[in-house]
């Protein structure tokens, strides 16, 4: 059986990264979210923010939303919006 791979235009590679980086901060803030519940030890704060930098941004903000974690702080809205803000901006600058 033969396998054809389609070239992965740049725009497409970065679509398919932000998908998958989002899908795994989203389940990042899950798992630290059940951490804090039961009392154990929890995902570092700058772990967070790194996955969120690097495509993450959308699964952070959905993930802060549907699991309730981390609402209460202020920076966490902030820094994620401005990760958001960084991957569109080089969303339009491969559209272009």
């Amino acid at each position: 059986m033969m396998i054809v791979y389609k070239e992965m235009y740049p725009m497409e590679l970065y679509l398919l990264t932000l998908a998958l980086s989002s899908v795994c901060t989203f389940f990042l803030y899950g798992i630290d979210k059940r951490r804090a519940i039961k009392n154990k030890r929890r995902i570092r704060e700058r772990t967070l923010f790194l996955f969120a930098f690097l495509g993450g941004a959308v699964g952070a903000l959905l993930g802060m939303r549907l699991f309730r974690h981390k609402t209460k702080h202020t920076y966490f809205y902030v820094i994620n919006s401005i990760a958001l803000l960084w991957q569109l901006a080089l969303l339009i600058l491969l559209w272009l």
